[in-house]
């Protein structure tokens, strides 16, 4: 302070003390992978919440990557510098599995995650999969659409099934489906806002099916034909999500309480949209806190 105070009234100290390198304070990695993935009063943070304590630090420091790769390139103009940023995760997470980490993402992953190393194919698919978010914004069909979720949805999914499991080696192979569930329920909740950043994952044939155009989605255009729309693709949603609620195994459900919260959140969700009336072009429907802490909660207790 002597020092500073000396040059601001333009003086100078007979003697300049040493002072310390300046140094920037060291990232909390788990407060950030917090903030990232689980906001208070998100749904990601209630299904968490559901989990074991022991468990929350390595699914938590899953979700924030999943949420850092979104955002690489739903925030992203320029599909150039969005693999540019893809490609800088590929790298990063090399290095996570040869035990040297940068990001502190990373850094809670190789902290948390005892089997992290063996996920690498499965993290090299995850960022591969919203690598496609950057060569297409729109689906012809379900067939072409599959691709995606299973790549993304069905991937992270697996993630969390294996990352949740008393036995990590465990494939779970009943976990991709429930994140294909999840991914179909969250294109309806977000039609809208896709539809604004220029992504419509609706497929096109559908679209077709009941005379809904890109341009009606785009503009916010209600009418009886999207109505019929939006109420198939919910009803589609739907029946995933029980299919792979009634998937989970028996030996599983306990410890995989954070999935089981999110297919309950995703399933009410579906139900307070459709009680809405379907409109999701101009705004995004959410549940309150409180229905959300209730559902996770009964959810994890239910056998």
């Amino acid at each position: 302070m002597l020092e500073c105070r000396a040059r601001r009234f333009g003086t100078a100290p007979s003697r300049v003390p040493r002072t310390r390198p300046h140094t920037i304070p060291p990232v909390n990695f788990d407060d950030y992978c917090q903030q990232k993935a689980a906001p208070a009063g998100s749904s990601v943070y209630y299904a968490l919440r559901q989990a074991p304590l022991a468990t929350q630090p390595r699914l938590t420091a899953l979700f924030a990557l999943r949420r850092e790769l979104e955002e690489t390139v739903k925030e992203t103009s320029d599909p150039t510098v969005g693999h540019t940023k893809l490609a800088w995760w590929h790298k990063e997470l090399a290095a996570l599995a040869d035990g040297q980490p940068s990001h502190p993402v990373t850094k809670a992953l190789a902290k948390h995650h005892p089997a992290i190393a063996a996920e690498a194919d499965a993290l090299r698919t995850l960022v591969n999969g919203y690598g496609m978010d950057l060569e297409q914004a729109r689906y012809l069909d379900l067939a072409n659409l599959q691709r995606y979720i299973a790549q993304v949805g069905g991937t992270f999914a697996s993630l969390v099934a294996r990352a949740s499991s008393a036995n990590p080696a465990d494939p779970q192979p009943w976990a991709a489906d429930a994140g294909r569930a999840l991914m179909l329920a969250q294109f309806v909740q977000d039609l809208g806002n896709d539809a604004r950043h220029g992504r419509i994952y609706l497929p096109i044939d559908e679209l077709q099916r009941y005379n809904v155009t890109a341009a009606d989605l785009l503009n916010r255009r209600y009418s009886p034909a999207f109505t019929e729309l939006l109420q198939f693709q919910t009803a589609r949603a739907r029946e995933a999500l029980a299919a792979a609620e009634a998937a989970i195994p028996a030996s599983e459900r306990r410890a995989q309480r954070t999935l089981r919260a999110q297919l309950a959140l995703a399933a009410s969700l579906l139900d307070e949209i459709e009680r809405d009336g379907y409109q999701v072009l101009h705004q995004r429907i959410a549940l309150t806190p409180i229905r959300k802490l209730w559902i996770a909660w009964r959810t994890a207790r239910r056998r």
